[in-house]
């Protein structure tokens, strides 16, 4: 059983540009309004609408879906915690699709240079991110007995 989907686009962030100039409704059509807010607040808003922009189309190559199934582009919204680490959020089609697929978490890693945004997605199904939760627990586990197992024999 497929245990992960993996994903990974690369936008040019020149067209990008290009592409919000020519076309005056594509941040509109393609970004959640969070979104916009977030890459207009920041320094270079080109760049991240290209690396969130790179985020929805990895994250639809791990699912294994694209743009079709009528999912459209704001069905894959990214979102920043706290310290800003990017996150995934489906809505619509495209969550109905994970859930069905068990899907429980997609990881994304985003990152640009001066001509490239990269992103790059994991699409991890519930028995995976469970069978991991349960290796960290057995790990805690073996090291607690490990250590326990040190004083005891301390003590002899």
């Amino acid at each position: 059983m497929k245990q992960v989907g993996l994903g990974v686009d690369i936008v040019d962030i020149a067209r990008m540009e290009e592409i919000l100039i020519r076309t005056s409704n594509f941040a509109n059509f393609t970004f959640t309004e969070d979104e916009i807010s977030y890459c207009n607040a920041r320094g270079n808003s080109v760049t991240h609408f290209a690396t969130h922009f790179a985020a929805k189309e990895a994250t639809l190559k791990c699912l294994g879906t694209g743009f079709l199934h009528g999912i459209g582009p704001k069905d894959v919204e990214v979102r920043h915690n706290n310290s800003g680490a990017p996150y995934i959020v489906l809505h619509g089609p495209a969550k109905k699709i994970a859930d069905e697929m068990d899907i429980s978490n997609i990881p994304i890693s985003l990152s640009y240079t001066h001509t490239e945004a990269v992103a790059i997605a994991v699409a991890m199904k519930d028995e995976y991110a469970r069978s991991k939760v349960d290796e960290v627990k057995q790990q805690d586990i073996a090291s607690e007995l490990t250590a326990q197992f040190k004083e005891a024999k301390k003590l002899l």
